[in-house]
């Protein structure tokens, strides 16, 4: 989500694009015989045809972003559902180490997570395409007339956002070391909660990485401490919108 909500855009369909990655993943893989290395490549290129998709609506159709990509998001999960209906385990087991290893008593999962953040911190603070995305969201007529190439960097966005929400598909294949099509729309919420969030933290209204890496960890730890004092299941959903609620007004 921090590349487009940066670029001023609204991308709804990034945890359909998990699921439908975690769903192709499992449905290569497990049931066609697909080598694992395959599975990925598919997902994380259907992954990148969202996100062009997405970009040509917003960008060259003009229409809002939030339409197009709830409208996608919806039929993302409905082709999900349609390609495999069934939670199907059997995950090659190269994946689920890829995700599970554990390094310092932290799986590798967390440490991917980590590197991508450092990633992401260095395009926006160190270089000029950084800079660009800010600038866009912050003033997009602005930033045209200085002679930002806005379209450019509003379509590269939704790509970005698409390709990691595919790698973020793949991720959760191993983590779960399974395939289901309810789970990837469950973190639509928690994501834009995070981002928001993040925007209220270090740099604040403005989306960063390194925010949105603390925000995801205080959300986490915090619905499993609630939980464990009781509080499980209804507590998860009524954290997670609270937590947007104030967060897009903190970040405000």
């Amino acid at each position: 989500l921090v590349p487009t909500l940066t670029a001023g855009e609204f991308d709804a369909s990034v945890s359909a694009v998990a699921g439908i990655s975690l769903v192709l993943v499992g449905w290569l893989n497990v049931i066609h015989g697909w080598p694992i290395g395959l599975a990925i490549a598919a997902a994380l290129a259907v992954g990148l045809l969202v996100g062009g998709v997405n970009a040509f609506f917003v960008v060259v159709a003009q229409v809002q972003s939030i339409v197009v990509t709830l409208g996608m998001g919806t039929l993302l999960i409905g082709v999900a559902v349609g390609i495999n209906a069934q939670s199907t385990g059997g995950i090659s087991q190269g994946l689920v180490n890829a995700a599970h290893f554990n390094i310092l008593g932290l799986p590798l999962a967390f440490f991917y997570g980590l590197l991508l953040t450092l990633i992401l911190w260095y395009v926006f603070s160190f270089t000029p395409l950084g800079r660009y995305l800010y600038f866009v969201g912050a003033g997009r007529n602005v930033a045209r007339l200085s002679g930002i190439p806005v379209d450019g960097i509003r379509a590269g966005s939704f790509i970005a956002g698409g390709f990691l929400s595919a790698l973020a598909g793949v991720l959760l294949a191993g983590w779960i070391s399974a395939s289901d099509p309810n789970v990837g729309p469950t973190y639509l919420l928690p994501a834009f909660a995070a981002a928001f969030l993040g925007s209220s933290v270090l740099e604040p209204g403005r989306f960063n990485p390194w925010g949105t890496f603390i925000a995801v960890y205080f959300l986490v730890t915090g619905v499993v401490g609630l939980e464990l004092i009781g509080l499980a299941g209804w507590i998860e959903q009524v954290f997670y919108g609270a937590s947007l609620v104030l967060a897009v007004a903190i970040s405000s």
